[in-house]
């Protein structure tokens, strides 16, 4: 049951990873946090339920659909709403990221006969079962586990290899410099944008087959959030690892301490991290000069 338990914590922290992972994308590129994060998952679920129920599509065609388009989103939410309040103090553009949220949810909730009902997302593997060594591996753990890791090492890829990951890391550095060395630096936060859409679009398709799609499905951000703080809010396997952190302490405390631990003990965890080492795991001291 012990490791039970863990597989389970794992598949969950990969999907807190996965929406942390779009909080670091976009503090990195911007020193915004973007509350919501959350939402952006809730609309990729929707998006891939759209894609299946109304263009028939099958799920993996649905999900690239879905992908894609939250990424266009993404980069249409940076250009339109955040980019014109840039510059102005970082409390207006929290409260906006806020109001992102809460319009996304409005949103999907007046779509008549979607909006207020919870959907089945039927993949191909929901409902498979494996027996190793005794320990019984359900479809939907197992598929969050391979598509976290497989789209961590193309993350890594891109970061590593690319022009534009080279330029996104330079950007977040140090945008003044990175402009003055001709890097298009308006372009590429659009891009993170888009990039952090697309992520939680990921994480919204590998959730929804567990917990279904619905429009309060979102608020798992604010279990992603923790995430990210204790991976540090400026790493990026910082964000993975604060999630896996944060999954297998709920996990664990569901299954061993009394019912209502489950809920409290992640943020307990951050309390901790804080008075600690509030640069988080892997986050390091930044000085600025003001």
């Amino acid at each position: 049951m012990l490791l039970q338990t863990i597989v389970a914590g794992l598949a969950q922290g990969c999907v807190y990873g996965l929406i942390a992972l779009g909080f670091v994308l976009i503090y990195k590129a911007t020193e915004t946090v973007n509350f919501a994060q959350g939402e952006l998952m809730m609309l990729g679920a929707f998006a891939g339920f759209a894609g299946m129920s109304v263009l028939h599509l099958p799920f993996w065609g649905a999900a690239v659909l879905a992908v894609l388009a939250m990424g266009v989103f993404g980069v249409l939410v940076e250009r339109l709403v955040i980019r014109p309040v840039l510059g102005q103090p970082a409390f207006s553009i929290v409260m906006l990221t806020f109001g992102i949220g809460y319009v996304a949810r409005g949103a999907i909730t007046m779509l008549p006969g979607v909006g207020t009902d919870t959907h089945a997302l039927a993949a191909p593997y929901k409902g498979a079962a494996f027996n190793a060594a005794g320990l019984a591996l359900v479809g939907e753990q197992l598929a969050v586990i391979a598509a976290t890791a497989l789209l961590c090492s193309a993350l890594w890829l891109l970061f590593r290899f690319t022009r534009m990951g080279v330029a996104m890391q330079a950007s977040s550095q140090n945008q003044l410099a990175a402009y003055y060395m001709g890097i298009p630096v308006q372009r590429l936060n659009g891009l993170v944008w888009g990039l952090a859409a697309a992520v939680a679009a990921v994480a919204g398709l590998l959730l929804a087959p567990i917990t279904f799609v619905h429009v309060n499905m979102g608020f798992i951000g604010l279990k992603a959030f923790p995430a990210a703080i204790v991976g540090g809010f400026g790493s990026l396997p910082g964000a993975i690892v604060g999630g896996l952190v944060i999954g297998l302490v709920e996990s664990l405390s569901g299954f061993y301490l009394p019912e209502g631990f489950k809920d409290v003990m992640p943020y307990a965890v951050v309390l901790l991290m804080l008075a600690v080492k509030p640069t988080g795991l892997f986050g390091g001291n930044v000085r600025k000069k003001v």
